[in-house]
């Protein structure tokens, strides 16, 4: 089956105006100079990869750290919906027993899930490797220093499902961890309070990816520069920002795609308030939440989760100004290296999953389609 008249998100990471085809599942021949006699016009409307979100914790009323499988269902669902074709849920601080319920139950889902769905393609763990001074809306009760050998049988009990794992490089066995887990996986810096010298260690040592920039971390400072210099001098390091236009600000979101260019990824960091009233009350790891005038926080007034999708903090990104190929980079074909799965998804290219989501120049959405169908 081919598509015609489209303007085309490649993966050169531009758009050009042509045709594709979609074999089964898959992506089959981009056709940019052919037109197919016989296929499905367009009408010029934007084609883009599916969006890949990498730090979610819920929407819809459902949270992944519940480790329910029917919220589970409710997330991918909703997200399938918004043009998200793919997704890393995050994993709150809790006790070692809830995260095991809940990353078996990501097991489970992966095994099972219908193909209509959004596809759960990995775990991101947030916590509970992170600093006090730092945790933001983490619950400070179950914070703790790294622990090797209890990463590690998450890990097994996720089936290796675990693709990103936070940690506060300032914690003690903290080096000893990232040298390890590395092998594993994606290892993250995140709800820190470290310095330049410290985070630059820990990206010596192996970690490459920065959580939710600006957000629970040491602040830019030109005497003390922090963690967000460090890693933006290290060319292995792709960074998150939360772009729902609350957690940071539209200059801080172009000052980041500036200083990292094309290593930033877009993220939703959106709790079960996604979705839901505003108003609504809600938990988060185990702390009472609330929704007011679309800014979720905990009960003492701290920012918590967001309560956007991702397609939204792309079409909020190019609201802000960041050009159009790098924020549609961010929110499809990063996001899938930073998961491993840049082989399965992130572009549209021959063999590759035929996830893509259908849309006007201004990013109204149109269709959606998850490995070929549009249910």
């Amino acid at each position: 089956m081919f598509f015609k008249n489209a303007r085309i998100y490649c993966s050169d990471f531009k758009f050009h105006r042509g045709s594709f085809e979609v074999r089964g599942t898959r992506f089959g021949e981009i056709l940019l100079d052919t037109v197919p006699e016989e296929a499905i016009d367009l009408g010029g409307a934007t084609v883009i990869p599916g969006l890949i979100d990498v730090h979610i914790h819920g929407n819809s009323g459902a949270d992944f750290s519940d480790g329910d499988y029917t919220g589970l269902v409710k997330m991918a669902t909703y997200l399938g919906k918004c043009g998200v074709t793919s997704f890393a849920p995050a994993s709150m601080t809790l006790p070692y027993n809830s995260l095991a319920k809940a990353f078996e139950n990501a097991k489970t889902f992966s095994e099972k899930c219908d193909e209509s769905l959004s596809v759960l393609r990995g775990i991101h763990m947030e916590g509970p490797y992170l600093s006090q001074s730092k945790c933001g809306a983490q619950n400070p009760h179950f914070l703790k220093a790294p622990i090797f050998d209890e990463f590690k049988k998450l890990y097994d009990i996720s089936g290796g499902l675990i693709k990103i794992v936070d940690i506060a490089p300032e914690l003690d066995g903290a080096a000893e961890f990232i040298k390890k887990a590395k092998d594993f996986c994606t290892v993250g810096i995140a709800h820190t309070d470290a310095d330049y010298a410290c985070a630059q260690t820990a990206f010596d040592l192996g970690a490459t990816h920065l959580t939710h920039m600006f957000n629970a971390m040491s602040a830019i400072n030109h005497r003390s520069p922090g963690v967000i210099p460090a890693a933006a001098e290290n060319e292995n390091v792709f960074a998150e920002i939360i772009c729902d236009g609350y957690h940071v600000h539209p200059a801080a979101v172009r000052m980041s795609f500036s200083l990292f260019k094309d290593r930033m990824i877009l993220v939703s960091d959106s709790g079960r308030c996604a979705g839901m009233a505003d108003g609504s009350r809600f938990m988060l790891g185990g702390q009472e939440a609330f929704l007011k005038n679309g800014v979720a926080r905990l009960n003492d007034g701290t920012i918590a989760c967001s309560a956007v999708n991702l397609f939204e903090c792309l079409q909020n990104a190019i609201a802000f100004g960041i050009p159009e190929e790098e924020a549609v980079r961010a929110a499809t074909y990063n996001p899938a290296l930073a998961i491993g799965a840049e082989t399965q998804v992130g572009s549209i290219e021959k063999g590759k999953y035929a996830d893509f989501v259908v849309c006007d120049e201004k990013y109204n959405l149109s269709s959606v389609y998850i490995k070929g169908k549009n249910d």
